[in-house]
């Protein structure tokens, strides 16, 4: 999130569709230099884990799991650094977008620790999945009164 440029927004929620199963140590996608994409309703794409987290334009991805492909509920905009969740269980967050597919679909991929598969996590067909956008956290002891907030 680009706290001088970003505002708030939506979640942008969705619904697995199908689940994948395989990872790849030789993908070879490409980071998109783009660092958010606009969804529509309806739209389908497909989500997938990478534990290689360089962010420059043009990196090649080859370690991937792959999770599945979702429906989007209604239009919104995912950005590099929301948070993925899975129900009340959190994925990872956006590392960027490869669109070797699109317009059929982007992949969107998602940093993760090590690399996880849809039945890794227990992705089932029907279930939430959502983008939300990150939140500064603020340290212990910086709330209202501390001198911290906005304008600070």
């Amino acid at each position: 999130m680009n706290t001088h440029e970003d505002g708030a927004k939506c979640v942008v929620a969705s619904t697995v569709v199908k689940v994948l199963t395989h990872r790849r140590e030789d993908r070879g996608m490409r980071l998109e230099e783009f660092t958010s994409r606009c969804v529509r309703r309806g739209e389908v794409h497909e989500l997938v884990t990478t534990d290689q987290l360089e962010q420059q334009p043009g990196a090649r991805v080859d370690r991937v799991g792959f999770l599945g492909f979702v429906e989007i509920h209604a239009a919104g905009v995912i950005d590099r650094g929301d948070e993925v969740w899975y129900g009340n269980s959190l994925v990872g967050t956006v590392l960027g977008f490869d669109s070797c597919h699109f317009p059929n679909h982007y992949n969107i991929l998602i940093a993760a620790p090590h690399l996880v598969t849809g039945p890794d996590l227990d992705l089932k067909p029907d279930g939430a999945l959502s983008f939300r956008q990150r939140t500064a956290r603020v340290p212990a002891g910086a709330g209202a009164g501390s001198g911290a907030g906005a304008g600070a």
